[in-house]
């Protein structure tokens, strides 16, 4: 596949326009010497977690890799997700860029550097159930009603898990509709458990689902569901 313009940002600040296959763009990003990205993966356990959140963790961590009969490790039926603040590593080796406008342009799930002041989170994906589950622990910059999360920040992660399994499924999406219902209140530090599956693909059009409970299931915080389409990477650009 031909990538139509692909952008890099470079560590001076230059804009670099280039049209590359998908394959050499990469390799550009990785050995170019003007292009020094050192990308921090944000969704690696920090001193601010929570016991619920290492436990979520390290529940879905164990079932990345598993051990056969044998003592063989073999990959399991979840990898996780890589989470930086400048572009996202798809799983299966392929990079996906995006044009930054300005030199201190971040997602901004990740534009808050102090650990545990916003959003905490850790995506898995497995590719066989087709789901995508995330560990979520909200921090106190996140606040709507007093002591609980702002439900746009809700919004936001529901959309940025169901955007990375329907990105997993098809290559680059954007959404077209979010339809959300709040059930019940969501308090500043907790860990939530976010959980989305795939509901039906047609040409273009993915449709998911989501939900967010606490980490057993047993309460139903809120539920989603969303339409994302698949894009040309020339339309992000």
């Amino acid at each position: 596949m031909v990538w139509s313009l692909c952008r890099m940002l470079t560590s001076c600040k230059t804009l670099i326009p280039c049209v590359l296959t998908q394959e050499s763009c990469v390799r550009t990003l990785v050995s170019s010497s003007i292009c020094r990205l050192k990308p921090r993966d944000y969704s690696l356990p920090n001193s601010s977690w929570s016991p619920e959140m290492m436990r979520l963790y390290e529940h879905y961590s164990s079932q990345c890799e598993v051990e056969t009969e044998t003592g063989e490790k073999k990959k399991g039926p979840w990898f996780k997700v890589p989470s930086y603040s400048r572009f996202l590593t798809h799983a299966t080796g392929g990079v996906i860029l995006s044009k930054i406008y300005h030199a201190k342009a971040r997602i901004f799930t990740r534009n808050i550097k102090t650990p545990g002041a916003a959003f905490e989170f850790a995506m898995f994906i497995n590719k066989e159930e087709e789901k995508c589950d995330c560990a979520l622990q909200v921090g106190h910059l996140l606040e709507g009603p007093p002591g609980h999360v702002h439900g746009g920040a809700i919004a936001t992660m529901m959309d940025e898990v169901m955007g990375a399994q329907a990105t997993f499924i098809a290559g680059p999406c954007m959404t077209a509709n979010l339809s959300i219902n709040y059930r019940s209140p969501v308090p500043l530090g907790s860990t939530v458990l976010l959980q989305s599956s795939l509901v039906k693909r047609e040409g273009r059009k993915i449709s998911l689902s989501c939900k967010v409970t606490s980490p057993d299931g047993s309460k139903l915080h809120t539920e989603a569901t969303a339409l994302f389409l698949v894009i040309r990477i020339g339309h992000l650009l």
